[in-house]
Order: C-alpha cells, then structure tokens, then sequence
C-alpha cells in the first residue's frame, strides 16, 4: 500500500528516511512529503498550498493509500480525510490531533521576518524530547526550516462530513492512549469525538519517533496499512 508520510512544523520529507526503508522491507510503497514552504524554498507558502500538495499525493497513489501526519501535520492528514474521504484506507495521527474548521492551523509560537522559526528545545523539554541524543537535537535544530506564517497562520477549512467515516488510529509517544482518549471523549479534540472508529497504539518514544524509534514506527504503520 502507498504511505504518505508527513512531517510537522520545521520539518521536510528527509525526516522520514530511516522509517521510509524500513516500510520497503515491510512491503509497503512510503512517499515521504516535502511541503511546499518546508523545504522547497517557497517562503510565500500558504496552508492552501500545503493541502494541495497533499491531496495531489493522496490523487497520484496506486488505490487507497493511508496517510500519515506528524504533530501539527496530524491536521494535514485530517484535511485529506475531508478532501478525499473515498480515496483514504485511513489516517494516522503520530503524536498530535487535528484542529477544528475555523481555527488557525499551527500558530503556536513567535513570528519572525514573516516566518515561525524553530524555537529551540526549550518548549520541549521533557518527555518530548527526553529520548533524543545530543546529536540527534542537533541534527534536528539545524535542518529544521521556519514555517512561513502563511502556512502556520492559515485557516483550517472542513467541508466534508464523510472524514469521520475514515479509520483512525492516534499514535501516542509522549502521551498514554488513556490520556489521548480521555483528550477526545473530554470535548478537547471535536473532529475525532465525531469519528466512526478511533483506535490508540502506544509507542513508546518522545514527539519525533520517526527519529528516534523509525523500525517501531515502520512496524506499527504497516500493521495498520496490512489491517486496512
């Protein structure tokens, strides 16, 4: 099956390649996205443009593909769901969960020079970061590209009702599958409260398992595209 792998705020498809080869070996075709304004130099990219990244990608795959989102990206995946409910075998969400219709998409921290820059390890202290070396922090600060505001700020649009008829599955690494839950059945994440199936793996990994646990990862998403 085709995977779409997408990475979250700063992040391009390189990201994904130790868990891209490891999908191979599994038997699974991994497309590992770079998004327009991360990684292709386009500093003017808007959130738009990221959807219609993403849906052509969903458009060019052989059948249903599963779709894969990172963090904030957890909302690209959802918008997928909403643009191409019938093209879908389902979604996973790693470590994130989608943002309502009408909300800004990811604007989380401070602007500069019309982009959001990585705001250094400080917010991420803890159990998000708790399992990266020294050189995989640095590694990761400094390839990691700001996101433009256009992208960060831009309002999320959900037309589609059929999205909540597309399979879930919310993978949780610095967070338990009860807190995720709790987190859905509580009222704090709409879009899936709404949804027909939701299921919650635990990972046991910080906030970037495709870089510190990329076989775990691979192994858990093709068990979800075999089961799909």
């Amino acid at each position: 099956m085709d995977i779409l792998l997408i990475g979250g705020l700063w992040l391009d498809g390189s990201v994904w390649g130790r868990v891209a080869s490891a999908l191979e070996r599994l038997g699974h075709r991994p497309v590992p996205l770079t998004l327009p304004g991360q990684g292709d130099g386009a500093s003017s990219a808007t959130l738009d443009d990221q959807v219609t990244t993403v849906v052509e990608a969903v458009d060019a795959a052989s059948g249903r593909c599963l779709v894969v989102g990172h963090s904030a990206a957890c909302t690209l995946t959802w918008l997928a769901a909403d643009r191409r409910p019938e093209r879908l075998a389902g979604v996973v969400l790693v470590g994130g969960f989608p943002s309502e219709h009408g909300k800004p998409y990811a604007d989380f921290f401070e602007m500069r020079d019309g982009a959001m820059p990585f705001p250094g390890w400080g917010p991420f202290e803890g159990p998000d970061s708790a399992d990266l070396d020294d050189r995989a922090r640095q590694e990761l600060a400094a390839g990691a590209i700001p996101v433009p505001a256009e992208v960060a700020q831009g309002t999320v649009r959900l037309t589609d009702e059929r999205r909540f008829r597309v399979p879930a599955v919310v993978v949780c690494p610095e967070f338990t599958p009860a807190q995720a839950r709790e987190a859905v059945e509580g009222g704090d994440v709409p879009e899936l409260a709404r949804a027909e199936r939701v299921d919650y793996v635990d990972l046991d990994s910080g906030h970037w398992p495709m870089v510190s646990r990329p076989e775990e990862l691979a192994r858990l998403l093709a068990g979800v595209a075999d089961q799909a």
